[in-house]
């Protein structure tokens, strides 16, 4: 079976936790992709979906599902999205996609976060991905010397501007042994907006897509 497909091996078993007439919290990313397809193949209607990014908005809208401002809903039952890497303790490297900000909002918001994989990206120790940062334009010189620090190689990703217009750091080269303290020690250099650590907010369960099978991983 291919990457592919197991992605969407993952994305569709996803679906089975979606209820008529909910409002879904929906990620970005090529996982996300099949998962968005697959519930507008579902027999029932849901309510519609919390975007976060653009691009997801406009596949959502494409799929026929409404899409609601964060700001004009509440809590969110259930949140699905993928991950670059994931171990098996839920810790998740997120942001390749460039959407962090939106995500760790929306993941934030809801009761539940799925997270949809293919089983390459469980990993033992996170960080052999690229941890993504996203700074304030005239902050991003002085956080990739802040990151230096901690051990990591920042590259900035070259034209490219978030949705929120704000620049991302690319960080290369940090083994990250204590996800929690790494999270919360990046997020408090000024400047930074967030990063793609998800350990403060991890995923209540994986959907780990194989050749044979979904596995369900949580506590």
């Amino acid at each position: 079976m291919s990457i592919e497909q197991q992605k969407e091996l993952a994305a569709r078993a996803a679906v089975n936790y979606i209820e008529e007439g909910m409002i879904v919290g929906i990620g970005t990313g090529s996982t996300v992709n099949y998962f968005i397809e697959a519930l507008a193949d579902l027999p029932y209607d849901i309510a519609g979906a919390v975007a976060s990014s653009k691009a997801t908005a406009e596949k959502l809208k494409a799929c026929g599902i409404e899409v609601f401002d964060p700001n004009a809903v509440g809590d969110i039952l259930l949140y699905v999205d993928g991950a670059d890497e994931v171990n098996q303790h839920r810790y998740m490297i997120k942001g390749g996609g460039g959407a962090l900000s939106g995500e760790k909002i929306i993941a934030g918001m809801a009761k539940e976060f799925i997270c949809i994989v293919n089983e390459a990206k469980m990993v033992d120790v996170l960080g052999e991905f690229p941890l993504a940062v996203e700074v304030l334009p005239m902050a991003r010189s002085y956080v990739a010397r802040q990151i230096v620090k901690l051990g990591g190689d920042p590259m900035i990703r070259e034209g490219f501007t978030s949705d929120h217009g704000n620049l991302i750091l690319d960080i290369y080269n940090l083994r990250i042994l204590d996800p929690q303290a790494m999270e919360q020690e990046i997020n408090q250099i000024p400047g930074v907006v967030t990063n793609g650590i998800f350990a403060q907010r991890r995923a209540d369960f994986i959907l780990v897509g194989t050749d044979t099978e979904v596995k369900r991983i949580q506590a």
